[in-house]
């Protein structure tokens, strides 16, 4: 698409792509659009099994001039929290999550994205991710609660559909 910056959204080294939420559909909310000029995201386990990501902010995802909107910015902290409460669970849903706008986030660069399950209590998990800047300060942070949910639960959940 005219216009918008290809962003490289490539493993660091060590780095291994996954994506946590396949086979589910439909594509993931964030991370399923995969050429969109809104919001990318890919996601990888690290060496020591931890989950980081790369996040790029693009023109449709503007709020304030030239930087991103706190919606898309919360957005991609929820889902990687959802991915890595996934990756150690299964399928799960977010109870609560609360959002820390820290510094703005401007379009177009990539920036990296860290989320990590802090307390597993059975069938609810605290989990917590980061977006983060160029030195690596943290330039929005989210905590949440996710709970583990079953086939059945997903479909009442969802009121039958899927």
């Amino acid at each position: 698409m005219a216009g918008v910056h290809e962003p490289s959204l490539g493993p660091e080294p060590g780095w291994t792509p996954v994506e946590p939420f396949r086979p589910l559909e439909p594509p993931a909310f964030v991370s399923g659009d995969r050429a969109g000029d809104r919001l990318r995201v890919r996601y990888f386990r690290r060496g020591d099994g931890s989950l980081a990501a790369k996040a790029w902010f693009g023109p449709g995802a503007e709020g304030p001039p030239g930087h991103a909107h706190g919606g898309s910015i919360a957005a991609v902290l929820d889902e990687a929290m959802g991915a890595v409460a996934f990756l150690h669970r299964g399928p799960v849903l977010a109870s609560q999550i609360t959002v820390r706008f820290l510094l703005p986030v401007p379009l177009g660069p990539v920036f990296p994205v860290e989320a990590r399950v802090t307390r597993d209590m059975g069938r609810v998990l605290e989990v917590t991710s980061a977006l983060l800047g160029p030195g690596r300060e943290p330039l929005a942070t989210a905590d949440g609660v996710f709970a583990e949910v079953g086939p059945e639960q997903m479909r009442r959940f969802l009121g039958g559909a899927g």
